[in-house]
């Protein structure tokens, strides 16, 4: 039992320890998030200055794959090549060893101030940046206190010394230490946290030297694992092996950095012990040295690293990403009445998938399902890929090609791509944040404030269809149905919101809790209407039958208005 008591207490201490340290990456992403891609997007210019962006943005983050994730967006935007982002990666990975010296030095009556300091702060910050850093210093102070209890928990390894021995099992072959540092580094997705468990234990003498020392290049290799399995490229059967390059680089010298120190563990921890601190600091000199000596290595052959790896993962064109377009030839641009079919074909696209995210809005609030939220907020991606794609093919038509109708064409195009942007905007930043705030409060509407939202999501699906036939057909009657939906919609929100607040009167807890939530998602559904019906104007006002606004500001800042008449809502 003593045995269980010391393995339950480490695993505890380190779950203390990786939340400590999430709070401090999403305190300071959040204070200087910005900032730190800013410098990192202008350090790029070469590798020197590559390495020092990534070695500085990494110290404040205390996360590699923080870093590299930036990177990567940079590299996918042809933004900087593959050189300098690999520089970055090499500054970043010695980043990373900053913060476990600091904390090899006994500075645990440090964290009572820190969490003090940082809770004060934290509550009293309200949303400034005065509130991130207060939770950064919660963070640390966590941290502190869960390396504290490590080391308490470690003592009481003496009276279990089947502990000792179950490590030393464990260790005794440096391959299988080595191969189970980086195993426990991908599960905690940290290499920080694993090596400061790593020092615990051989300041413990829990393990030996040596096998501190291979455990610390096994963390580090680990941390290398988890961009490659989840990183950019690495899923679904369309993936870029272009994408790859950057983490497979990475990982490619942490691997060589492996082979090295299991050759050489021996002269290596010699040279450790004789350091200043000797074995209380081993394992956090190991982490320092081995990405050091990375850094040195690797500097100077990056292009040929880079080449090589251009050679391996060629870039290929993902033709089923569906936020690629299909139909933007960059031949017919020479045929710009061509072109422009091209360009509503793709708006179509959009319009399907806007379609898809309703129904996937629909399911959500009525399922509470986490995973539609995530797939959801995917499609917007989609949507905003296809727009910027169209909106970039058209603006390739010279103006002076096009007559009065194509011109007009052009702008209906445009206009609708950028309406049913604003759509999956709206779905996805407002209504997927509805609907997860439901879903992590356990909220319910009533039965009858869940109908009402869903017969107008039902609505506003058969509404984009017609949407789509009204931009094909360019069909008059076709449009005046689109706007009569638009006052349809608009006839049942106002329903819909008497009928909430007489259920208020009435006293009905459900409603009480939800009222917040169910007039938000009305007033989201009512912007998406009117949307979608702005598909109608260009048809109309081609007949005459709309006139400037008489308005100012209205509430969907619509340009026009049906007239009286047979289209007359």
């Amino acid at each position: 039992m003593a045995v269980t008591h010391v393995l339950l207490g480490l695993a505890g201490n380190v779950v203390l320890l990786l939340w400590g340290l999430h709070m401090v990456q999403t305190g300071l992403v959040r204070a200087f998030g910005a900032r730190l891609r800013s410098v990192l997007a202008n350090g790029l210019g070469n590798r020197g200055t590559a390495f020092l962006a990534g070695l500085g943005v990494t110290t404040l983050l205390q996360s590699s794959t923080a870093t590299g994730l930036m990177v990567s967006g940079f590299a996918a935007g042809g933004m900087m090549g593959l050189v300098p982002a690999l520089a970055v990666m090499l500054g970043a990975n010695v980043g990373t060893t900053l913060i476990v010296q600091a904390m090899a030095f006994d500075v645990a009556a440090v964290a009572p101030v820190l969490l003090l300091a940082g809770f004060i702060a934290f509550r009293r910050g309200a949303k400034t940046r005065v509130h991130d850093l207060g939770r950064v210093g919660i963070g640390l102070g966590l941290m502190l206190l869960a390396l504290h209890l490590l080391l308490l928990t470690l003592e009481a390894a003496e009276s279990a010394p089947h502990l000792r021995e179950i490590m030393g099992m464990l260790t005794a072959d440096p391959v299988v230490a080595l191969l189970l540092a980086a195993v426990l580094t991908w599960a905690a997705h940290s290499s920080v946290a694993v090596v400061l468990l790593v020092a615990s234990l051989a300041g413990g003498q829990v393990i030996t030297p040596d096998a501190a020392v291979v455990m610390v290049a096994g963390a580090n290799l680990g941390s290398a694992v988890n961009p490659l399995i989840e990183g950019p490229g690495s899923g679904g059967p369309h993936r870029d092996p272009a994408a790859r390059r950057l983490p497979v680089g990475n990982f490619l010298n942490r691997l060589v950095g492996c082979a090295l120190v299991l050759a050489l563990v021996h002269p290596l921890t010699g040279l450790l012990a004789a350091l200043p601190g000797g074995g209380d600091r081993l394992a956090a000199n190991a982490h320092t040295l081995f990405n050091l000596g990375l850094a040195v290595l690797f500097i100077g052959p990056l292009p040929w690293l880079a080449r090589l790896l251009v050679r391996l993962l060629p870039e290929r064109a993902p033709a089923g990403d569906p936020a690629l377009p299909r139909y933007l030839d960059p031949a017919a641009l020479r045929a710009p009445h061509v072109a422009i079919a091209n360009a509503g074909r793709e708006v179509l696209r959009m319009a399907d998938t806007v379609e898809a995210m309703l129904r996937a809005t629909l399911e959500t609030l009525r399922t509470d399902d986490r995973k539609r939220v995530a797939e959801i907020r995917r499609m917007d991606d989609v949507l905003d890929g296809l727009h910027d794609a169209i909106k970039r093919y058209l603006t390739r038509i010279h103006l002076e090609d096009l007559d009065e109708r194509d011109s007009r064409r052009v702008t209906d195009v445009l206009t609708l791509a950028i309406n049913l942007e604003h759509v999956g905007d709206i779905i996805d930043r407002n209504l997927m944040d509805l609907a997860a705030k439901k879903i992590k409060r356990s909220l319910r509407f009533s039965g009858e404030g869940a109908a009402e939202i869903e017969g107008i999501l039902e609505r506003l699906i058969e509404t984009v269809r017609l949407a789509a036939a009204v931009f094909v057909s360019e069909d008059r009657r076709a449009a005046r149905t689109l706007m009569r939906e638009k006052e349809i919609i608009r006839d049942r929100e106002a329903q819909a919101i008497d009928a909430h607040f007489a259920r208020l009167r009435a006293g009905r807890p459900e409603s009480l809790e939800t009222s917040a939530l169910h007039l938000d998602i009305l007033r989201d559904l009512r912007r998406i209407n009117a949307h979608l019906a702005t598909a109608a104007y260009p048809v109309l006002d081609q007949s005459g039958e709309l006139r400037p606004s008489r308005l100012r500001g209205g509430e969907e800042d619509n340009r026009h208005q049906i007239i009286a008449g047979p289209s007359r809502a």
